[in-house]
């Protein structure tokens, strides 16, 4: 983008009273900012207020350093070498799902590879958000973890708002799935702040992780810090850049039904996993259910739900023999514990007859038993 388009948007963006809804008005009205900016008084009248159209008239407080501080920004690259860019509302990367929702942002500022940054269209064709509560239950975070690590490993990107709980143990899934050089985003974290004040800073290095493999989002100008009035609104862009959202557990009034909320009104899928029902953070999910949500208890589920083919994860050669079988994902993921197809379809990405086949295998082998009531264990061996 050049210095003076930039140096444009950022003035209609940050101009007093100008919000989302009047800036594209006036972009309809009058095409892109420059020309805006160019109009006299009397005719950005016809489209907007006084008070809108005197203040697209003299520069915004703190635009000057608004501009020069997002030009240092784009200059700028991470530890990771992470790529920088800032994309409009008018841009061919522009993200077409966000495009056709009702508020779509003006500005998002973006930090990734830079194969990914340079794609047009950006490359969030197919993505998930998996959202739930910042305290999930040990099994809520573990079930976040694989699900996203299944599905990313069937070629969804996982976006999520890089809260504390569900939203990084999704996060963190997805990148454990991530395939070096691939060309969509192992996970996209969308913030409630600029990016440069990552919030929570607990999660700063997982934020520098999702920058190497991933994608880190914002609509907010740099040196917006993490105000509760803008995590609300940031879920729009959740839901708005998926096919569907999952909700792992939410409380009764959790901020991930907000999410659900408008994924149904944008025409996306709403899934929900259920829970105890005595458990407080199995409620809002329950609620999601009985309100229409699809109750999965796989990633299959979702897959199937979305008419996306399970496919299984791209893995490195392992050893043969004993030592293959000891190394293999199948029997990490069955644990010592009993376990059913469908979990272990969700913690391994594979689909259902694969699985079977590879649970045959490692049975005549002597690594696997198989008990009644279709559940498999390990056998204490390798």
């Amino acid at each position: 983008m050049e210095r003076d388009e930039l140096a444009a948007w950022l003035h209609l963006t940050l101009a007093p009273g100008v919000g989302n809804s009047t800036a594209r008005r006036l972009l309809a009205r009058f095409g892109p900012p420059q020309e805006i900016l160019r109009q006299p008084l009397s005719a950005l009248r016809e489209c907007v207020t006084q008070a809108q159209a005197q203040a697209l008239c003299a520069p915004p407080p703190k635009w000057q350093a608004q501009w020069k501080t997002s030009c240092a920004w784009l200059r700028g690259t991470d530890a990771q070498g992470s790529a920088r860019t800032i994309i409009t509302l008018g841009d061919a990367r522009y993200p077409q799902a966000l495009l056709d929702t009702q508020d779509p942002p003006l500005l998002l500022y973006l930090m990734g590879p830079q194969r990914l940054l340079a794609q047009r269209p950006f490359p969030v064709e197919r993505c998930l958000a998996v959202v739930g509560s910042r305290n999930p239950t040990p099994q809520g975070a573990e079930n976040a973890r694989l699900f996203s690590r299944a599905l990313h490993g069937a070629g969804l990107s996982i976006v999520s708002g890089l809260a504390l709980g569900v939203d990084a143990a999704a996060h963190e899934g997805a990148l454990d799935a991530a395939i070096d050089g691939a060309d969509f985003a192992a996970t996209i974290a969308v913030l409630g702040s600029g990016l440069d004040h990552v919030y929570p800073r607990k999660n700063l290095g997982l934020a520098q992780r999702i920058a190497a493999r991933g994608l880190l989002v914002s609509e907010y100008p740099l040196g917006t810090p993490p105000l509760a009035v803008n995590f609300p609104k940031r879920n729009r862009i959740i839901s708005g850049l998926c096919q569907g959202t999952l909700v792992v557990e939410a409380a009764a009034a959790s901020g991930s039904l907000i999410t659900a909320r408008l994924a149904a009104e944008q025409g996306r899928e709403v899934f929900a996993i259920p829970g105890s029902i005595h458990a407080p953070q199995s409620r809002g999910c329950h609620a999601l259910i009985r309100q229409g949500a699809k109750l999965v208890e796989s990633a299959q589920d979702v897959l199937e739900e979305l008419r996306i083919p399970a496919t299984t994860p791209t893995t490195a050669a392992a050893p043969t023999g004993a030592a293959q079988a000891a190394d293999s994902p199948l029997l990490q993921a069955l644990g010592f514990d009993p376990q059913g197809v469908d979990a272990l379809v969700a913690r391994t990405g594979m689909d259902a007859a694969a699985l079977q086949v590879a649970l045959l295998e490692l049975e005549l082998a002597g690594h696997v038993a198989r008990l009644p009531g279709g559940l498999f264990q390990r056998l204490g061996r390798g």
